[in-house]
């Protein structure tokens, strides 16, 4: 056998082995998100929601803090709260031993971070917070630790086996304490109503700060609206829509409210048979699609893909306040 066949063997024998050790790695992994939520649907259920209660009744900021592994997720965790509307920082147990105890207030609530609940480095956190009465919550595997008998309240993980062979480096058990910070995300983002424009207000830069933009930040309006009455002759109509270069134009009724639009569809479709004569009524499609001027720019944009049409009027109140053609949504990097 050549040297290259039993590279080759080798080579396939290692990838099997890696594909079968990440399989064996997410299905440990999703067994322990499976006892997540099935701790939350039973022990975990009250617990969760006082959690909750006490996080989004907090007047200050939440104090998000754990060591090694569980600090990483910590962090993770405060800049999920902070970009949901939960303002929250992480203080790392040994510098708050050395002078970052001062970040935190009465005010505060601590959400702590320690799998074993014996974590040595948060001894002076855990006595900071009883001193000065700062409201504690520890999530921990372990319900009868040292972090779980100081905290008012403990939000105890089910037990779950590591994906590591030997039982040591923390994955599984890290995936579940990384999951249940986002569960307490999005249920205090629910239970303030942030919305998708307060999220804007947070992420202004990069692709997803363009995904955010409203129909109101893109779209066209004033004079850029291309309209005419319902009885206006195609002759002027035209005139109306070629003079704003939007590929249609609105119909309207004496109350100013959209009765239809006419595209450059429309008038091939209905090309001679007297078209300059006839009224913008009689050419339009009746009911067109419209958005609202607060519809996220990219549901905008799923609208006018699902639709094969290029733009749409914005309305209030069925009276057109503007219009978004899909070239502005692209140029604005929605898509």
């Amino acid at each position: 056998m050549s040297i290259g066949v039993k590279r080759d063997r080798l080579l396939r024998d290692d990838r099997g082995e890696a594909i079968a050790s990440a399989t064996r790695t997410l299905q440990l992994e999703a067994e322990g998100l499976s006892a997540l939520k099935a701790a939350l649907a039973g022990d975990l259920i009250d617990g969760f929601a006082e959690a909750v209660e006490i996080l989004r009744s907090c007047r200050g900021r939440v104090i998000v803090t754990g060591m090694g592994k569980s600090g990483h997720v910590g962090l993770k965790v405060a800049a999920t709260l902070s970009s949901t509307g939960s303002p929250a920082y992480f203080v790392h147990p040994s510098e708050a031993s050395h002078g970052d105890l001062g970040m935190i207030t009465r005010d505060d609530v601590i959400l702590a971070f320690s799998w074993s609940g014996e974590t040595v480095e948060l001894g002076n956190i855990v006595s900071y917070s009883r001193r000065f009465a700062v409201p504690l919550i520890a999530v921990t595997s372990n319900a009868g630790s040292t972090l779980a008998e100081a905290a008012e309240l403990v939000l105890a993980l089910p037990q779950a086996k590591e994906a590591c062979p030997h039982g040591l480096a923390p994955t599984t058990s890290t995936v579940m304490q990384l999951a249940l910070g986002d569960c307490l995300a999005i249920a205090l983002l629910e239970t303030k109503g942030f919305t998708a424009r307060d999220f804007k207000t947070l992420h202004p830069g990069g692709q997803l700060g363009a995904r955010l933009k409203f129909v109101s930040d893109l779209m066209h309006k004033g004079d850029r609206l291309p309209l005419a009455a319902g009885d206006a002759i195609m002759a002027e109509a035209i005139v109306v829509m070629t003079e704003k270069a939007l590929g249609c134009l609105g119909v309207v009724d004496e109350n100013g409210r959209l009765k239809g639009i006419i595209t450059d569809g429309d008038l091939r479709r209905n090309m001679g048979n007297g078209l300059l004569d006839r009224r913008a009524q009689e050419i339009m499609t009746p009911a067109p699609k419209t958005v609202s001027p607060d519809l996220l720019a990219s549901a905008a944009l799923e609208v006018i893909n699902s639709s094969s049409i290029t733009a749409l009027f914005v309305v209030e109140d069925g009276r057109p306040v503007g219009i978004i053609h899909i070239h502005d949504l692209l140029r604005a990097g929605v898509a």
